[in-house]
């Protein structure tokens, strides 16, 4: 505090009362134009280099011209501002992708429209900020750790507050997957035993699940449409063991690609792993229910034990009171 006074002091007897106030924005405004040409500026990866170089003065031609990251629409009004809203490396991008992807955001502008928001939802709750501290500081004295607090602590909550939107959509969504994958099971083995193909099961699997699963339901969806594209049925399972991000999926995937791979039964593969995956939920929801004991532990405390003592104790200690007074007449 004694260290900000003569700033304050100073900034108050040159700018005028709001001088604090001006001065933390100007401070914003600097910071955010010394970023902004580090990150316009796309930097080239070195393993991008290497592979340029080994490739063959044939092949080079022919693929300088996919060397973005991106698909341009020519419609959409952010592309202008891809370069700023995107990742610029091809790793940072496939990371992004498969974070949305998780999320339930399939689009192939996701990233960007994220990216967008996060950065405008700063930038409003920033303007918030400012305007509340000038409000602040006409209707009374603010100090100076205050207001900055003020300024900041908007545009950072503003900033981060996608991000965790997003962090709790995979959460919830893998918790989903979680929860409805045994059910998937066995549906996906009566249709198997029943006689109907993998294939034919997965899409019946997908229709049955849209009540109670949606996000589970999506993603079979998904594999039966690209089986029926005609990719390769092992790197379609695969890429949604990738995409669900549930160990569970993955192991799943594992066992129908060594299934097809060896010709063992899938019937008696899914009806083991199905039993598993049952066995799975009963012990998660045990260890749920175990867990609330703990939790009401401090609950129990806070408003069952200190009635009980002033029901216990409290006629006792108004006797006690009682007797002193008495004394002390």
């Amino acid at each position: 505090m004694q260290f900000f006074a003569p700033i304050t002091r100073m900034l108050t007897e040159t700018l005028g009362p709001l001088g604090p106030v001006i001065a933390v924005a100007a401070v914003g405004i600097l910071l955010m134009l010394a970023v902004l040409p580090t990150m316009l500026r796309k930097s080239t990866d070195p393993l991008d280099k290497l592979r340029e170089s080994a490739r063959g003065a044939a092949q080079r031609a022919g693929t300088e011209a996919q060397q973005s990251l991106r698909v341009g629409s020519g419609k959409n009004k952010l592309e202008k501002f891809a370069g700023f809203l995107e990742p610029q490396t091809e790793e940072e991008m496939t990371d992004a992708r498969l974070k949305m992807t998780r999320a339930g955001y399939r689009s192939k502008n996701a990233v960007r429209n994220f990216h967008a928001i996060q950065f405008g939802l700063g930038l409003g709750m920033l303007a918030l900020g400012v305007v509340f501290a000038l409000v602040s500081t006409q209707t009374g004295e603010v100090s100076t750790p205050q207001m900055i607090l003020t300024v900041l602590l908007p545009g950072g909550a503003g900033y981060y507050l996608p991000k965790y939107w997003v962090e709790r959509r995979v959460q919830k969504r893998q918790s989903d997957i979680q929860n409805g994958f045994p059910d998937a099971l066995d549906l996906l083995l009566v249709c198997v035993e029943a006689g109907q193909s993998l294939d034919q099961g997965i899409i019946r699997v997908s229709k049955e699940l849209q009540a109670g699963y949606p996000a589970l339901a999506e993603e079979f969806g998904l594999v039966a449409y690209e089986i029926k594209a005609g990719k390769e049925k092992s790197q379609v399972l695969r890429a949604f063991g990738e995409r669900s991000g549930v160990q569970d999926v993955n192991s799943f995937v594992t066992v129908m690609i060594q299934s097809q791979t060896f010709g063992t039964s899938i019937a008696e593969a899914l009806r083991v792993y199905a039993g598993d995956m049952r066995d799975k939920r009963v012990m998660r929801a045990e260890e749920a229910a175990n867990k609330i004991p703990t939790k009401m532990t401090l609950g129990t405390m806070m408003f069952t034990v200190p009635p009980l003592l002033i029901i216990l104790v409290g006629p006792s200690v108004h006797d006690m009171m009682q007797t002193f007074a008495n004394l002390n007449m």
